[in-house]
């Protein structure tokens, strides 16, 4: 009767303990049915965005390798060798037990805040066109200690609107983590990183909604920002010279709009199916860093409207198992379900406004095309995003418990079972007296 009359059964035990042991996570949906197919789904996204971004990667950077008298696959192997970092920490991630990276939060974001201040006021911290983003210590590669703020802040805040502390009213619930907010985003302002303060507030502003915070406080912190925000918008002459060159385009088209002038032009060359890969010619001086921010559009040059479309298709997949993970856990464990969703909002948020920048939506800014721009430290805080993801995945499918450990096949109902749901099933035809020589169906 379990399998006959599945969604029966599904209805009449959704909420409650069913009598082969199961529970189904949400109303209507039981998470031992279809649950690992997503979690596959997913890892399946991941590897191919993986793959296709450094193949990408390398057929938009060889030219500047060469042209700065490295190796052609001076970027390329870089890049392999943060992909073979994440993975080793992605072992690390789904075994480590959940309740070690929630009470890890505070000293993430003290070991943070040290590489920030480093990076600000040390001899550590490297200056590159005009930004002072980047740390370097000792034998150690180049890494950006914002990118690792972006996922600290993501666990930091969905502990804290998980926990009973954020329970006691809505001032006590935004304060704390506003605080903290803050902080981070002054210090990364610091560091002449505009756009990333833009899109790590709009990630965490999403996560006090989904965490339960009223739309009035809301709306007093978002007051708040507003005039700081505009305030560091207009006291750079670069931020100005970008925002008047957006809204007038035609006035600087060889000047500050350069970059984005070409970027659409190689959009634009790569009609239906593009020049074919490593065909491309924008990319060979025309488009600056072109293997960094602009690499969507060497990538539609080359590969033409059909493979964005299948770009399009991949992180389309992404948000949508992301964020149905995020519904599935909400009722089972709100930290892993806030995780998933401030962890899908960022990788899909970084896209979008991406791919706006290089097709002249949104002004010129400095955000990183997940999983293809050159850049290992976004590179491997992404794929790290991406193991914690696709845990939780596998979680809310009922394939692992929440400690990590493999979920134990629930055993058969037994007969007493059978017999107990079957006497609750709702009576069939059988189950009426029919008065002798009544036919029970017309002819």
């Amino acid at each position: 009767m379990l399998e006959n009359g599945r969604q029966y059964d599904d209805w009449k035990y959704s909420g409650e303990d069913r009598p082969d042991g199961r529970r189904p996570s949400v109303a209507g949906f039981d998470p031992a049915v279809g649950g690992g197919l997503s979690a596959f789904t997913f890892l399946c996204v991941v590897i191919t965005l993986t793959g296709a971004g450094l193949v990408m990667m390398y057929s938009a950077s060889y030219n500047e390798a060469l042209s700065l008298g490295l190796p052609h696959h001076y970027f390329f192997i870089r890049q392999s060798l943060f992909v073979l970092l994440s993975l080793a920490c992605s072992v690390v991630i789904r075994f480590i037990p959940i309740s070690w990276i929630r009470k890890s939060s505070p000293l993430l974001l003290a070991g943070c805040l040290l590489l920030m201040l480093m990076t600000l006021f040390t001899p550590f911290g490297q200056t590159r066109m005009g930004a002072r983003r980047w740390l370097s210590i000792g034998p150690l590669p180049s890494f950006q200690p914002s990118e690792l703020v972006k996922l600290s802040l993501i666990i930091f805040l969905s502990g804290w609107f998980s926990s009973e502390k954020s329970e006691r009213s809505n001032l006590r619930k935004l304060v704390t983590p506003a605080l903290v907010v803050l902080v981070f985003a002054a210090l990364i302002l610091l560091q002449r990183d505009y756009s990333t303060t833009i899109v790590y507030l709009g990630v965490c502003l999403s996560l006090f909604i989904v965490g339960g915070v009223s739309f009035g406080w809301m709306a007093l912190f978002i007051a708040f920002l507003a005039v700081p925000g505009i305030l560091a918008l207009f006291i750079a002459p670069y931020r100005v010279k970008r925002l008047v060159a957006f809204l007038f385009s035609d006035l600087d088209p060889s000047g500050i709009n350069w970059q984005v002038t070409n970027a659409r032009k190689a959009i634009a060359a790569g009609g239906w199916t593009g020049v074919g890969l490593g065909n491309g010619v924008y990319k060979l001086g025309s488009i600056p860093e072109v293997q960094s921010d602009f690499i969507f559009a060497s990538m539609a040059e080359e590969t033409g409207f059909l493979g964005i479309a299948i770009v399009f298709v991949l992180f389309f997949l992404f948000a949508l198992l992301g964020y149905r993970t995020w519904q599935r856990m909400l009722d089972r464990n709100r930290f892993l379900a806030y995780l998933a969703f401030g962890i899908t909002t960022m990788i899909v948020g970084q896209a979008l406004v991406n791919i706006a920048v290089v097709t002249g939506v949104l002004p010129p800014t400095g955000i990183p095309l997940p999983f293809f721009s050159q850049g290992g430290t976004n590179l491997f805080v992404v794929l790290c995003e991406c193991a914690l993801l696709y845990r939780i995945m596998l979680i809310a499918g009922g394939r692992i418990a929440v400690d990590g450990r493999k979920k134990a096949e629930a055993p058969p109902p037994s007969n007493l079972a059978r017999q107990s749901l079957v006497a609750e099933l709702p009576p069939s035809e059988d189950a009426y007296d029919f008065p002798e020589g009544m036919p029970r169906y017309e002819q």
